[in-house]
């Protein structure tokens, strides 16, 4: 392969630095650096300074681990959620997916990730003792599991529930419409707001 030479040390050194960006190709950073450097100064900087602050700022909600900018997410802290249900999922996208839907009014668990031991992740990595914990002090009637249709979704499922077992509440997963190995945050939102509409109870 040809390595690129470049006249700047500097515009290397952002070439590498948004190369290393997830879903993000030598040829497309070189262009994005380029495009920056054909902006204004003022448009960079504003750029430069929301991604500081964002990194800065951004804290993780105590209860449901949302991203957010105070200690308790927007939706946490909203008196019109419905706080007897809690949606289990994967990562901050999945919120937002399911949010997108408008079909759902209750509250969220966000895990951090899935059981994947190929991955070195156990469930000691994740969000779910705090989950545990939320569901002892009482008031949550369902739990809905809503992880994406993986082995690693199905295995994390399954540890949640027996997790569960002790208490008196509903568990249910969300429907089957959701194609095997599909993440939740790509599937569309129709697709999505369907299978939560039918959810069915874990194990069944």
């Amino acid at each position: 392969m040809m390595q690129t030479h470049y006249s700047s040390q500097l515009l290397e050194r952002a070439v590498t630095e948004i190369n290393r960006l997830p879903g993000i190709g030598s040829k497309t950073a070189l262009r994005l650096a380029l495009h920056l450097l054909r902006q204004d100064e003022v448009k960079v900087e504003a750029l430069a300074d929301s991604l500081v602050a964002m990194r800065q700022g951004v804290r993780y909600c105590r209860v449901c681990h949302n991203i957010c900018d105070e200690e308790c997410c927007e939706i946490c802290s909203n008196p019109t959620r419905d706080s007897h249900m809690v949606c289990v999922v994967e990562d901050v996208q999945d919120v937002m997916a399911i949010e997108n839907t408008m079909q759902y009014r209750g509250l969220y668990h966000v895990l951090g990730g899935v059981i994947s031991p190929m991955d070195g992740i156990g469930p000691s990595d994740l969000q779910i003792e705090s989950l545990v914990e939320r569901i002892r002090k009482g008031g949550v009637e369902e739990v809905i599991l809503a992880l994406s249709p993986t082995m690693e979704g199905d295995t994390t499922n399954y540890y949640i529930y027996r997790k569960l077992e002790e208490f008196d509440i509903k568990v249910t997963v969300i429907a089957r419409g959701i194609a095997q190995n599909d993440e939740l945050q790509y599937t569309d939102e129709v697709t999505l707001g369907r299978a939560l509409a039918g959810r069915v109870p874990f194990g069944k």
